[in-house]
């Protein structure tokens, strides 16, 4: 056979293994609306920048006719390329071969690029999409999982691991995105479970559907297993390219800086009319947010669950940061047990990635109630703190309201290692609020009194002229500077630039036990 003849051969091997399970199966997932697992990568790379690898690999199953069906690149494909010239390894499955199911090939082929991602110190992005494991291969497909799920484990902390959720996703399928860094979940395509409505009715005799077990609004708003949700592929794969922008390669370089026409000494008065006078009256803490920050550079991460706290990524000055912020407009800005979970995985994220933190804090204490309680808040809030005080990354904290009790100490206090720790004039930083603290400091006095709550509002004006202000804890250099809420970006600004070079180490330990 000559040179031509077999280039000839070559180029029909690839076009046959383009197309997966052949025309009518990818029709299938156009008619559900979903994208085929090529076009999903088309979509996420810049045009021209793919490398595919192992397409020729074929699984190698010989029981049930299997060894009768062998379709070249099996039900995954996989390869190297670049988002804005920036490089990454992906794979994408492909549920026209099999389901998505794992194989051992399969497994291999992922495996192959999560140890060249690690090597090369980029991230990996997995568009998922798997019926699970492929039962004909039994133990074999069990253990191409667990072997997924180690590296998942090593590379954590060292390169980004995105997931997108764009199908079925369950059983031990769910086990490899639920440890990667980012989930992105589609809406009426895509759900997580580990056991299905089937399994479910038949052990619990509950019954649910697929969307209300497991889809992308249960898991953004109730369980938190996602990040992102999206109206359908198209949209996913902009989110991530979205997020790729605030992220760096791996945990030895910052993220990437990009200037944004917004000038850095930008002054906006609004922000000196933005706290009520009222301290129980809310306000919307995106205001701040989106005011101080490049302009319109704020990423919100997790946005419907846990929404009393608000976490995301912003420029400023072109240099990213990731945010944790108290919402008032939401349960007060209190802290449960949602909004400290949410909380401590993004800022471990971020210190795990070179982003510096900016905390604002407007706090009135972690949530009452015996719920919170029995559900662990002790233990749940504890991760927050852990992840605060480990956090070796530059530090910013912004008082802007109140700061009560033990949350204080939780959102990056001076006292855990917070590094620059500003309170506009509006802050109110104490063990509790005034009506709490007059019904403990003079219960004595105001169970004797003729008027008891004549006295108390007298106890409690007198309580606020002296804690309802920044100046008690500035005189203990526990915050640094108090500033004008319209001066607030330059401050930031000019906290970060000093901050870039800072160093910081951890004791020596092969790690912590932060209580899960």
């Amino acid at each position: 056979m000559s040179m031509k003849d077999k280039i000839k051969e070559l180029e029909a091997l690839r076009a046959q293994a383009k197309l997966g399970g052949g025309e009518k199966r990818l029709q299938r997932q156009h008619d559900k609306g979903k994208l085929t697992a090529r076009e999903r990568i088309d979509l996420l790379l810049d045009p021209g920048s793919f490398e595919e690898y192992d397409q020729f690999v074929t699984h190698s199953c010989t029981d049930f006719g299997m060894e009768k069906n062998k379709i070249l690149g099996d039900s995954i494909v996989t390869g190297f390329g670049k988002i804005n010239g920036r490089p990454l390894f992906v794979f994408s499955q492909d549920f026209s071969v099999y389901g998505g199911t794992l194989s051992m090939a399969h497994a291999i082929k992922m495996i192959k690029i999560m140890d060249l991602a690690m090597k090369m110190g980029v991230p990996v992005v997995g568009l998922n999409d798997s019926g699970g494991a492929r039962i004909q291969e039994g133990v074999d497909s069990l253990a191409g999982y667990a072997e997924i799920f180690y590296r998942n484990v090593m590379s954590s902390g060292v390169i980004p691991q995105i997931s997108a959720i764009m199908g079925p996703s369950a059983g031990g399928a769910v086990y490899s995105p639920a440890m990667t860094d980012f989930i992105f979940m589609v809406k009426d395509t895509s759900y997580m479970f580990i056991t299905g409505p089937e399994v479910v009715k038949a052990v619990t005799h509950e019954e649910i559907t697929f969307d209300g077990l497991g889809g992308a609004e249960v898991h953004a708003k109730k369980s938190g297993v996602a990040h992102f949700t999206a109206r359908n592929d198209e949209e996913c794969i902009l989110q991530i390219k979205k997020l790729f922008e605030y992220i760096p390669l791996n945990n030895l370089e910052d993220p990437p800086r990009k200037l944004i026409d917004d000038p850095p000494d930008r002054i906006d008065d609004s922000l000196d009319k933005l706290v009520p006078d009222n301290p129980n009256q809310p306000y919307d803490m995106k205001v701040v947010i989106n005011t101080v920050f490049d302009k319109g550079t704020f990423f919100e991460v997790h946005e419907f669950y846990g929404p009393n706290i608000i976490v995301g990524f912003a420029r400023l000055n072109g240099h990213v940061v990731g945010i944790v912020a108290q919402q008032p407009m939401v349960l007060a800005g209190v802290l449960d047990i949602d909004a400290s979970i949410k909380g401590a995985r993004f800022v471990r994220f971020c210190d795990a990635f070179n982003i510096p933190l900016i905390t604002f804090e407007d706090v009135p204490g972690f949530m009452p109630g015996v719920n919170q309680e029995h559900g662990g808040i002790i233990k749940h809030g504890a991760k927050l703190l852990y992840a605060f005080c480990e956090a070796t990354v530059p530090r910013i904290t912004l008082i802007t309201r109140k700061a009560y009790g033990g949350a204080y100490c939780v959102l990056s206090s001076k006292h855990i290692g917070g590094d620059i720790n500003y309170a506009w004039p509006s802050a109110e930083i104490a063990v509790m609020g005034p009506d709490g603290a007059v019904n403990i400091i003079f219960r004595n006095e105001l169970n004797k009194a003729k008027d008891p709550e004549k006295l108390r509002q007298q106890y409690i004006q007198e309580y606020k002229d002296k804690f309802a202000n920044p100046y008690i804890t500035a005189s203990k250099a526990y915050i640094d500077d108090i500033i004008i809420p319209s001066h607030t970006r330059i401050r930031l600004i000019k906290a970060l630039e000093m901050l870039q070079t800072k160093h910081a180490e951890l004791p020596p330990k092969k790690h912590g036990n932060i209580p899960l």
